[in-house]
């Protein structure tokens, strides 16, 4: 595709997918209105932060933000990968962060080792504990999962955070092509209680609220509790909860809670097993929080037809979907079924021209 290209969008809404987008289809992107009518406009820290780690991760790419800040252009470059380390604003979650990258790390030139710091959880993005036990377990159906590893060295809660991962992504030629329609039936369930700066006993106390919820439908149970203590519990306390429900077919379906100020152990153990159970009800190959990433690897599959089950396509995916098809031009067909929705597309052929042949 032309670099000459130009697409252009309106508003801050859906900045880190486009950026994304941009990169991999290299192709110039235009992003006005961010913010424009807000009493503070323009571009907020953790979006800046963003931008720079696009342009840690890749060489040649021009980033151009207007005086106000309500206007970025971006003309992409090409990735790279290799060591990136980054401190990330407290504002959002590390996961906003690595979600951009492991979209991008596959198709780089060389492996990439990111190193990040800032809050490892909040309520707004995905866990660092999910990001390792879905959305990285997920690329195995794309050919993508050896040697794909993401280390918590430190945890950190909100507000202040002081936690660190590792993140390490080899580099593929090209992705094979999906075909996942049957979502199985929930078999096990596994998850983690972490607990920072505060009792021991507040992860024991959300794992059997948890298994309260859990232990009606299903008896393959297994919740781990991670304590940290000393310098690698970060700067605040904080306590939270992620689970994942797996399928007989290897269908991975998610859910979290961590704990805002004066919420009781039991509260958060039983809020995200309901949401589980909420996400389990949705049924589907892929859960709601990675639904894009389905769809991404779709379009950047072989020129072969791949299919897959959704249980419902949320806002995001819809308009997921619509910039697949400004940037890739792959349209998708969507077909009802029973309580679920069938998605085919045709891949668009990618290759990552960046690894070296051996």
């Amino acid at each position: 595709m032309s670099k000459r290209t130009v697409q252009q969008f309106s508003g801050h809404a859906f900045l880190k997918q486009r950026l994304v987008m941009a990169l991999l289809s290299q192709q110039t992107v235009r992003i006005d209105g961010i913010r424009a009518q807000d009493e503070n406009p323009g571009l907020r820290d953790y979006e800046v932060s963003l931008l720079r780690l696009l342009e840690q991760a890749t060489n040649g790419t021009r980033i151009v933000i207007s005086p106000t800040g309500t206007s970025v252009v971006l003309r992409p470059g090409m990735i790279t990968g290799g060591r990136i380390d980054m401190d990330c604003p407290v504002s959002r979650s590390i996961g906003y962060y690595l979600e951009a990258l492991v979209a991008l790390a596959p198709f780089g030139k060389d492996q990439m080792t990111a190193t990040l710091r800032g809050v490892t959880t909040n309520n707004v993005d995905l866990s660092v504990d999910l990001i390792r036990t879905a959305t990285l377990v997920n690329l195995r159906n794309f050919g993508l999962s050896e040697g794909v590893e993401l280390r918590i060295t430190k945890r950190g809660a909100e507000p202040r955070g002081g936690g660190e991962v590792r993140f390490i992504c080899p580099v593929v030629r090209a992705v094979t092509p999906l075909s996942f329609i049957d979502a199985g039936r929930v078999r096990r369930i596994r998850g983690i209680a972490y607990a920072t700066r505060v009792s021991p006993q507040s992860a024991n106390r959300m794992v059997e609220a948890a298994r309260g919820e859990l232990n009606r439908y299903i008896p393959d149970i297994y919740i781990y509790t991670d304590v940290y203590k000393g310098a690698e519990s970060g700067l605040s306390p904080g306590f939270g909860l992620s689970l994942v429900a797996e399928t007989t077919t290897g269908a991975l379906l998610t859910a979290e809670l961590c704990a805002n100020a004066g919420d009781a152990p039991e509260d958060v153990g039983r809020d995200a097993a309901q949401r589980l159970l909420h996400e389990i009800a949705r049924g589907g190959c892929f859960d709601s929080a990675h639904q894009w990433q389905a769809l991404l690897l779709m379009t950047l599959g072989p020129e072969h037809a791949a299919k897959t089950r959704f249980g419902k396509l949320t806002p995001f995916s819809i308009q997921y979907l619509r910039d697949l098809r400004v940037f890739f031009n792959t349209t998708f067909k969507i077909k009802p079924d029973n309580q679920s929705v069938l998605l085919t597309c045709l891949g668009t052929g990618f290759t990552n021209v960046g690894k070296k042949t051996t």
